[in-house]
């Protein structure tokens, strides 16, 4: 039975490919073996991965590189003014939205932190509307409660 890494001096690696051009690495240089895997795609059984680029989550890929602009606004004024004056649990979700946009900024991921700025903005929004409708109907509630209270008066 043979060694899965041959014998010594063959020159086979651990993966059992041979340094290309068939000739032996020179001292301090590393032997090249098979092609690296593309961006954004996970190495093979027995390649090496490809060192110093960033690491490839899953889902959508972050835009690195320089920035494309100024770092979006994270509406934190507004996502603070509707938790404290309209409504509570959709304000707390806008706050957490617009608390990360100046983290994933920082870490390069410039589309997750516009799409951060814009989900705060509209949680901030939902939450001004449903904050508004609801002080409405409280109006309108108080307005027939007083109504009623006036008609049904009793005399005696």
């Amino acid at each position: 039975m043979t060694s899965p890494y041959g014998t010594p001096g063959d020159n086979n690696d651990p993966q059992g490919q041979q340094p290309q051009g068939g000739q032996q690495p020179q001292y301090g240089q590393q032997p090249q073996y098979g092609q690296q895997p593309q961006y954004g795609q996970q190495p093979q059984y027995g390649q090496q991965p490809q060192y110093g680029q960033p690491a490839q989550p899953y889902g959508a890929a972050p835009q690195y590189g320089t920035p494309p602009g100024p770092e979006p606004d994270n509406n934190l004024v507004w996502a603070i003014l509707c938790t404290v004056l309209c409504c509570l649990p959709l304000g707390i979700v806008a706050i957490v939205k617009s608390t990360s946009v100046s983290k994933l900024w920082a870490t390069g991921d410039y589309a997750g932190a516009q799409a951060a700025a814009d989900e705060a903005k509209k949680w901030a929004m939902w939450g001004a509307i449903a904050g508004a409708v609801s002080i409405v109907l409280l109006i309108i509630f108080y307005v027939i409660i007083g109504v009623a209270a006036v008609s049904t008066s009793t005399t005696y």
